[in-house]
């Protein structure tokens, strides 16, 4: 995950009330209507795709724990979705480095007209340049939840789309080198984070590509995770917002899920909104009272898997199978 925008966008959510008599008496049907059918998902399972990535190591551009990634990624989504697409591409960075990169592309239905498009960063930082300590921060992080959660909960989105089809096509997309963005002490001009969002959104896998909407994930892997309304969310996809927060909310996940607005954040849904045109939003773990925004291991070498909280993917990820289930 990047750097924060220091903007604070107040979200205005609007919710009405009808007082009519004719409301008042709510039949059963009514009622069982208004209800959502929690759909399955495995927090266990949610997990082991998380700890599966990070067993790796830090999945940095051009490393060996990369390239052993990749294929992992490539050959379990390949089990549950209709297509996989490796879209090879190489990113130049901030500090003079080429890096092999792959956005790597899993759909279900690739034929249907109406889609839904989900995503995640599935690269890991190369420094912890906000680490306590000094001596750690030119290492490079775990990533289990700025990255790894994100793809950890769409996988076991993946596998229960296989056992349960939508009525709608979906694609899943895992973008790499969102994370290789200019250190905190430095200030370089230039788009230098989500690198393989840009790369996508300029090179869509398919030609002219359209999706109704899109989902990102990051960070939605620590303990009572807070998700506010993003800025650009906010801005670009109201609607968009209005409505999965409006079913978490139904599902009993208002906890995590804070009808409030936040910070806007420079990430990649920020490029498929503006460079594809796809209207997409962001559930991104915000918090009010820290130093940084984000949650406390952001950005250091404590972001591991001893911080993920299964509770939390599982919010996550009934959300996202809620929303997708009711398209129709």
């Amino acid at each position: 995950m990047k750097k924060k925008i220091l903007i604070l966008i107040c979200a205005v959510v609007v919710m009405t009330s009808c007082n009519s008599e004719k409301n008042k008496t709510t039949s059963k049907s009514d009622t069982a209507k208004l209800q959502i059918e929690t759909p399955d998902f495995s927090a266990d399972s949610a997990f082991s795709f998380v700890k599966s990535q990070t067993d790796f190591g830090p999945r940095v551009p051009n490393s060996e724990a990369h390239k052993k990634c990749a294929r992992f990624l490539k050959e379990s989504m390949e089990k549950y979705c209709d297509q996989v697409i490796m879209q090879s591409f190489n990113a130049k960075t901030y500090d003079g480095n080429k890096l092999n990169c792959w956005n790597i592309i899993a759909s279900f239905a690739p034929e249907k007209e109406k889609r839904i498009l989900l995503a995640a960063h599935w690269d890991s930082r190369h420094i912890a340049d906000h680490d306590p300590i000094e001596e750690n921060r030119s290492k490079p992080i775990s990533g289990a939840n700025d990255g790894a959660s994100g793809v950890g909960v769409l996988m076991e989105v993946a596998r229960q789309l296989n056992l349960k089809n939508p009525t709608i096509g979906v694609d899943i997309i895992f973008f790499d080198a969102e994370d290789y963005g200019t250190p905190n002490s430095e200030n370089i001009p230039g788009d230098w984070w989500c690198l393989g969002s840009q790369y996508w959104a300029k090179n869509p896998h398919k030609q002219n590509y359209k999706a109704d909407y899109g989902i990102l994930l990051d960070m939605v892997g620590a303990s009572n995770a807070t998700f506010y309304h993003e800025g650009i969310s906010s801005h670009f996809a109201p609607a968009i917002v209005s409505k999965i927060w409006g079913v978490s909310y139904r599902l009993g996940f208002g906890k995590y899920f804070i009808n409030e607005g936040a910070n806007t954040i420079t990430d990649d849904h920020y490029y498929i909104n503006t460079l594809a045109k796809i209207p997409m939003i962001d559930i991104i773990h915000q918090e009010r009272n820290s130093e940084t925004g984000f949650y406390p291991y952001w950005h250091t070498t404590q972001d591991n898997i001893d911080n993920i909280d299964s509770n939390t993917l599982e919010v996550v990820g009934k959300t996202v199978l809620s929303v997708i289930y009711e398209e129709k």
